[in-house]
């Protein structure tokens, strides 16, 4: 279930749209599609993968999804949940997001953070994500 910051029921429809992002990253991801993934983020974007390794811009971030992400060692089976909406002002949000890898011997866990920024035409884009792993244990 979403938990959302107080004021968050006046922004519902800006929800919606963060969770279609999310459900598109899951999609893009799912489908290992880079070119699906990199509609996603603004020009400036920042990324930082799970390992540590920091990308900025779409330039970098797309030459890096454009190797890794068809070379990846999943068969597809992961999920992209939305579990926490925090607006900092009313066109910036935190995404707090839970994301599941699933084969059949194993499963993994990772908690992305996305801070999204709502353009002027009104989409909601990744400006800086930051995804981080999950240690069991």
């Amino acid at each position: 279930m979403l938990d959302m910051d107080t004021n968050a029921t006046a922004y519902a429809a800006d929800i919606e749209a963060i969770r279609r992002v999310v459900a598109t990253v899951e999609h893009s991801q799912q489908n290992k599609d880079p070119d699906e993934f990199l509609t996603l983020f603004q020009a400036d974007a920042v990324w930082t993968t799970a390992h540590g390794k920091v990308l900025i811009g779409r330039d970098a971030i797309s030459e890096f999804t454009r190797k890794v992400l068809p070379a990846a060692d999943w068969d597809g089976k992961v999920s992209y949940e939305v579990v926490h909406v925090l607006f900092i002002r009313p066109d910036v949000a935190a995404v707090k997001v839970r994301q599941r890898y699933l084969s059949p011997d194993d499963e993994s866990e990772g908690a992305p953070l996305y801070v999204m920024a709502k353009q002027d035409d009104g989409r909601w884009l990744l400006a800086a994500c930051q995804n981080t792993g999950v240690v069991t244990g």
